[in-house]
């Protein structure tokens, strides 16, 4: 059975995404920090699966993220290649396997920079069975220890990105996954929960503000207090997950997004990258003004149609019917057969 409330979050953290990385507002990681929720979502989505099949649910969920991650790989090698300065190697396997982010050129860096995302998250595949251990054992340290980890490497200069980086940056949101899962979080009282969530997010949030990054106040160049403050805020929306949700008319919308989440993650870059090359091509303005709403109604436009060109595969992927309009049929519900009233007498 789906939960509804995980899938309006995933919603709406791709969406988030999309327009952060089109508009580049630092205030929308401030106000959404979108991939400590969509780890926290995959790890939730994780434990489940191994409880439900134990470890052979590596394979499926490694295989739903590589299929069409393998059309992205081709088309990227493919457009480097032509451009030049491609260099062939065994790296160039990762395009197909990415445990470490695959090679790119100087152009395809900005066609391909999501990347690391997908990297990331068949490492915490991989480790899903030992973190889960480990949560379930000793769930405080096991939270606390990556972002021990973070910090050490933040101070000696190896904390800026990378493999190991993101790993324990995301880690602790992973984690979190798994006791939302599990109900851990939803039966932490609200009096105890808020403060400590004030807390931890007050510290994330003045760190960001006395050390501004090059893009200003973007917590994606605070990794420590991206950290703080996504668990913070992690904590407050998991805590609150209703036991059911209905998302009326918006339902099929949501589960559209969901079901093409993927797709578009991988590839939103591409969408806006060419925009923005069409704008300069044609001499038009895509920045400040409403002309930031005109090119992400035009990145929404082309992130579209690469959904229905696409798309398909992450259906294939699932062993799905491959469908165009991620729409499925709603099962008709059988009107019940109304019963005769007694005559009063």
């Amino acid at each position: 059975m789906r939960n509804r409330y995980v899938d309006l979050l995933r919603a709406v953290a791709i969406i988030r995404v999309v327009t952060y990385h089109t508009l580049g507002f630092a205030w929308l990681t401030v106000a959404f920090p979108a991939m400590g929720l969509m780890f926290a979502l995959g790890g939730s989505l994780m434990a489940a699966s191994l409880d439900r099949s134990g470890p052979k649910a590596i394979g499926r969920r490694i295989r739903r993220i590589v299929i069409p991650f393998w059309v992205l790989g081709a088309f990227a090698i493919v457009l480097m290649s032509l451009w030049g300065g491609m260099e062939h190697s065994w790296r160039t396997l990762l395009w197909f396997i990415p445990l470490d982010d695959p090679p790119t050129t100087e152009r395809g860096g900005f066609w391909f920079s999501q990347i690391w995302y997908v990297r990331s998250y068949l490492w915490f595949l991989i480790a899903s069975p030992v973190l889960l251990w480990a949560f379930r054992r000793w769930p405080i340290p096991s939270v606390l220890l990556p972002f021990g980890v973070l910090v050490a490497l933040w101070e000696t200069g190896y904390g800026t990105g990378g493999t190991i980086r993101d790993f324990f940056m995301y880690a602790p949101a992973w984690m979190l996954g798994f006791a939302h899962h599990d109900g851990t979080l939803q039966r932490i009282s609200k009096k105890v929960l808020w403060p400590a969530c004030l807390v931890i997010a007050g510290i994330g949030l003045a760190l960001l503000l006395h050390t501004p990054g090059p893009r200003g106040y973007d917590l994606n160049d605070a990794p420590v207090a991206d950290t703080l403050w996504s668990t913070a805020f992690l904590l407050v929306m998991l805590n609150a997950a209703p036991a059911a949700l209905s998302l009326g008319a918006a339902e099929p919308v949501v589960e559209a997004v969901n079901r093409r989440a993927l797709t578009i993650y991988l590839w939103h870059e591409a969408a806006i990258t060419f925009v923005r090359m069409v704008g300069v091509w044609f001499g038009i303005t895509l920045v400040g003004g409403y002309h930031d709403f005109v090119q992400l109604g035009l990145v929404a436009a082309l992130a579209a149609v690469l959904v229905l060109a696409l798309g398909w595969v992450e259906d294939l992927a699932a062993r799905r019917r491959p469908q165009l309009v991620p729409m499925p049929k709603r099962a008709s519900v059988p009107r019940a057969v109304e019963q005769p009233q007694p005559v009063p007498a």
